[in-house]
């Protein structure tokens, strides 16, 4: 499981610069065509740029052209007439010759990079999920105030399944890097969180804490002592995280102890 949830990561990595990428591209040559949906990743974002590759393909594109390829691909969140709107509020962008047929390439390439890797995160969303329900610690991430599928797989991927390689919950928290750290030298004294830490551990268990505080009074309240204290945002989150540890480490406690009692 923690082998999907690395690739997970990493696919996501190479989407992000795929957009980016590909919105670099359309800065240059096709303006109107970036931000005109939400998502870059979205389906209809990607079948527009499959349909109009270029500024020169759009050119023709009025209220009537829009909706109907609006209402072909199940989109209605914005009105045909407001993206046409933002596309001829837009420069005009590169509309012929020879750096013209090179963008379209371009973007039609990026495309179908974008489309390969949604398809891949799908299915590697999917695998994580059916794997989360057959873990017997599974239950416990699951169970977190909004800790969502995928955020509670990745926790527990990287948490790993060997209780005994960590022996307390701060040995996990130095991992996650949400472990204070004080150093002092003389008259001077700072204290700092572990940077050399896991990463991905870091990611998923602050991503959790941040969304539980607004659905759990508990680390609402911990998070708002926190800021009363006079630690900034992230501080705050990475101490709501820590106390997190501390729970997931006692519940894990629990459910060992009794599979071994059922087991003896």
């Amino acid at each position: 499981m923690r082998s999907r949830s690395v690739n997970l990561h990493d696919l996501v990595r190479q989407r992000i610069a795929a957009v980016n990428q590909l919105e670099a591209i359309l800065d240059a040559f096709w303006p109107g065509a970036k931000g005109l949906f939400s998502k870059a990743t979205a389906d209809i974002a990607l079948s527009f740029l499959e349909r109009y590759p270029t500024p020169a393909s759009a050119k023709r594109l009025g209220e009537q052209r829009m909706a109907s390829f609006l209402k072909k691909h199940s989109y209605g969140r914005r009105k045909p007439a407001e993206l046409v709107a933002h596309l001829r509020a837009a420069p005009a962008g590169i509309l012929d010759g020879a750096e013209a047929e090179a963008r379209r390439e371009a973007i039609l390439a990026m495309v179908r990079v974008i489309r390969a890797l949604n398809r891949s995160i799908k299915d590697l969303d999917h695998s994580i999920e059916s794997q989360l329900d057959e873990h017997p610690d599974g239950k416990i991430f699951t169970s977190l105030p909004r800790s969502g599928r995928i955020n509670a797989a990745q926790m527990l991927a990287e948490w790993g399944d060997c209780r005994e390689a960590y022996d307390s919950s701060d040995a996990i928290a130095a991992l996650a890097g949400v472990c204070p750290v004080t150093k002092q030298s003389g008259k001077y004294r700072s204290v700092t969180f572990h940077w050399a830490c896991n990463k991905r551990l870091r990611n998923a268990i602050t991503i959790f804490a941040d969304s539980s505080r607004h659905s759990s009074p508990w680390a609402a309240r911990i998070y708002n002592q926190a800021l009363a204290r006079g630690h900034d945002h992230p501080h705050a989150i990475r101490i709501l995280a820590r106390a997190w540890i501390r729970v997931i480490w006692r519940l894990k406690g629990a459910q060992t102890q009794l599979r071994h009692a059922a087991a003896s």
